[in-house]
């Protein structure tokens, strides 16, 4: 592969994300590892990965705009707002994150392929053990319907991915989630790459130099690990 650095184990140390290829956007290395060493380093960087097989070399990316929401900012649809009014669904953080994870992994009718492969599940289910890695679980007369996982590094909260069993049910995960950050006074929620819904949900495209800027300063602010199951 022409023009990418090629990563070895250890130590994780990655190319600056100017270097990232424009076709196709944002692949910036391969290799390395995915253990949370790797993987905190990448994200502090405004790098993760992403690649479609565990036979396949880990994929690096930093693309040329990021999306993201900023806490507090989400677009709540009135049919949603209706939704929530009527409570129906029940909210919890930290309670399934290995369930979560696992619904999100499930391929979908659209797709043949879903790139939340073993290795990929395995890593950050070892995240989420160290307390970095989290996971808001959506239930419906108490079935998991919907949810979503991330990691949390300073005051940002960088989106992985979220599934829905039921209509709405990713939406009131995303918006639990946020109501959560603006109360810790977290200053973005990064959702990688922008896709129409969403857009619809609020995210905005930033491009790579502000986004990498926000997240080198959020890498000196102090991350508070744990559960947040009983967190307020």
């Amino acid at each position: 592969m022409a023009n990418i650095d090629f990563l070895d184990k250890s130590p994780p140390e990655f190319p600056a994300v100017n270097l990232a290829l424009k076709d196709p956007d944002g692949l910036l290395a391969v290799g390395g590892d995915l253990n949370p060493e790797w993987l905190t380093e990448a994200y502090n960087k405004g790098i993760f990965p992403w690649f479609n097989s565990d036979e396949q070399e880990i994929l690096w990316w930093s693309p040329s705009e990021r999306a993201i929401i900023y806490p507090g900012e989400m677009h709540v649809s009135g049919s949603l707002r209706k939704v929530l009014r009527k409570k129906l669904f029940s909210v919890s953080f930290d309670e399934s994150f290995d369930q979560v994870i696992d619904n999100c992994s499930i391929r979908n009718e659209k797709s043949e392929a879903t790139w939340i492969t073993g290795r990929m599940k395995t890593a950050y289910k070892q995240m989420h053990s160290i307390g970095i890695a989290h996971s808001v679980e959506v239930k419906l007369n108490e079935k998991l319907v919907g949810g979503l996982y991330g990691v949390s590094l300073g005051k940002m909260f960088f989106g992985e991915s979220m599934f829905s069993r039921v209509s709405n049910a990713s939406k009131i995960a995303l918006y639990f989630l946020q109501e959560r950050l603006v109360d810790w006074k977290f200053n973005l929620i990064d959702c990688q790459i922008m896709n129409p819904h969403l857009k619809s949900l609020g995210a905005i495209n930033m491009p790579r130099e502000h986004f990498v800027d926000l997240v080198e300063k959020n890498s000196i602010i102090t991350t508070q690990k744990g559960n947040w199951t009983s967190l307020d």
